[in-house]
């Protein structure tokens, strides 16, 4: 079994009157068990020629009510180009230049839209990655 571990860190000098620095570390399992998570679809990463829409992620594909975990990054370094991510259609707010995101999906694709998660980019050639771990498919 594969064994990720995913680590956040936090800090700042200047933020706080005291200096502020947080890390977290997580190695990430399947839903109720100490199993890890061992599939990947790989880390994508793709260039969009125009600003608009996109579907990077189907719910369909993946099975419901599951520990996936998702990792997007805006690979622009133009500070105003972003992306606006959404899932089901419900925003969940903007990546501007080198910002990224990790976070727990359902891959749920019941309700009306489906989990699926779209993004929308600001410019022309925006570059952007992602890569889903997977605890399994549909």
């Amino acid at each position: 079994m594969a064994t990720i571990n995913a680590t956040i860190t936090l800090s700042s000098a200047d933020l706080t009157s005291d200096a502020l620095s947080i890390s977290s570390t997580s190695t990430l399992s399947e839903a109720g068990v100490n199993t890890g998570l061992s599939q990947t679809d790989g880390l994508t990463r793709r260039t969009y020629s125009a600003a608009g829409a996109n579907t990077i992620l189907t719910a369909a594909t993946y099975t419901e009510d599951e520990a996936h975990k998702v990792y997007i990054k805006n690979l622009s370094t133009t500070a105003s180009e972003s992306v606006l991510v959404k899932i089901g259609g419900v925003e969940i707010g903007y990546l501007y230049a080198q910002d990224w995101l990790f976070i727990p999906w359902s891959a749920d694709a019941d309700p009306t839209p489906d989990a699926d998660i779209s993004i929308t980019t600001s410019a022309t050639n925006m570059t952007v990655e992602w890569m889903v771990f997977v605890q399994t498919y549909a």
